[in-house]
């Protein structure tokens, strides 16, 4: 079977090394289980040629570590005019070969949310992957984006009827994964940081029902930040603050936390790696439209800290069907808990670590859901 990946910001954003992981599991699950994978990606419009041209080398060798050197697809969208709807123009692959391969293909498997329409056309079958539950829905409600009718959609959460109207039956739950096998059990009991790679503040907000979602970090972060006095543990941050960046830092350190540049410590995918697996535990708070929305959002940097052993204690989103919770996984609603939950994963350290993992075993193994996503995407 023949898959196509098609992806979103990488070749314009090498440094982030996280987000490259998102996709790289699946690519890496599906390559296991036997598929000829595809990696598609569309550049931007408004991205500089010289750069796209870095980021696209720079992208094949990472692929070439999972044995996907060649098989990148870099494109740029050409505009329409009245002669027709536009027309990908293929920067790594010459056009006869992509078409073939594209056109060629069993499925498209989709988290570029507003491919054209025209680009969809080229596959027999479409599964859209949401990874911002909830967000997407409203996105996509509000016209914020234009997203094209797919097969069949997934989301990474579980309960979006407050956002769908319908219970959301249209998207079947899929959990984010991880592949156990390139994310090792690595237990380190001197290991003393509580840390997470994190957006701060991205400016953006999404309606719901006349009023609006906060999707900003900053405000949940600032609600916790006396947890380093509270608990004597070091608490590690690994953002960027943006705005008003002397202000945020002078805040959060003046608490006691410990601010990280993610270039330097998650600037590529082996050094986001090594960052998380350097870690005595994950700490993590959500984006305020999560934890309002109550879709059991789980982060897939979450995941890959639990493949690792590292326990996370990570913001109540809502209840999960099939995670457990307080071992291994921590959830807290309030300072109080944070710092509870912080205490005993550091009384309980290594029961907590190998919970940890089993969790990623048993719920979160890339081949296994991804196995489970493709039955479903190609059934008839």
């Amino acid at each position: 079977m023949r898959v196509v990946l098609a992806t979103y910001w990488l070749t314009e954003h090498p440094r982030a090394g996280g987000h490259f992981w998102v996709y790289a599991q699946y690519a890496d699950a599906l390559r296991r289980l036997g598929c000829d994978v595809w990696w598609l990606e569309q550049l931007s419009p408004r991205a500089d040629l010289a750069g796209d041209r870095s980021g696209a080398t720079l992208l094949a060798d990472r692929l070439r570590a999972l044995g996907l050197g060649d098989r990148l697809i870099l494109y740029r969208w050409a505009v329409g005019d009245s002669q027709g709807p536009g027309r990908p123009a293929y920067l790594n692959v010459p056009e006869q070969r992509a078409e073939q391969v594209l056109r060629g293909s069993d499925l498209l498997l989709n988290f570029h949310y507003a491919l054209p329409a025209e680009m969809l056309a080229r596959f027999r079958r479409t599964a859209l992957v949401d990874i911002d539950p909830g967000l997407l829905q409203l996105w996509w409600e509000n016209a914020q984006v234009q997203v094209h009718r797919h097969d069949t959609y997934f989301s990474i959460g579980e309960h979006l009827g407050a956002v769908t109207g319908d219970d959301g039956k249209q998207w079947a739950h899929s959990p984010p994964v991880v592949s156990l096998d390139l994310w090792p059990y690595t237990h380190d009991p001197d290991c003393s940081r509580f840390t997470t790679v994190t957006s701060w503040d991205s400016h953006t907000y999404v309606q719901m029902d006349g009023a609006l979602l906060d999707t900003n970090k900053r405000l949940s972060y600032l609600a916790y930040s006396d947890l380093p006095r509270r608990t004597g543990r070091r608490l590690e941050l690994a953002t960027v603050f943006g705005d008003n960046e002397a202000a945020h830092r002078r805040t959060m350190e003046s608490h006691g936390w410990t601010i990280r540049d993610p270039n330097e410590v998650a600037g590529s995918p082996q050094a986001y790696q090594g960052y998380l697996q350097g870690s005595r535990a994950e700490f993590s708070c959500a984006k305020p439209a999560y934890v309002m929305l109550r879709n059991a959002w789980l982060s897939d940097r979450t995941a890959c800290y639990l493949a690792s052993g590292k326990p996370a204690v990570v913001q109540d989103t809502g209840p999960s069907s099939y995670l457990p919770d307080g071992l291994g996984l921590l959830k807290f609603s309030s300072p109080e808990e944070a710092a509870a939950a912080i205490g005993d994963v550091d009384s309980h350290y290594r029961q907590h670590c190998r919970a940890a993992r089993e969790i990623a075993e048993s719920y979160l193994s890339a081949t296994d859901v991804v196995a489970r996503l493709l039955d479903r995407a190609v059934a008839r």
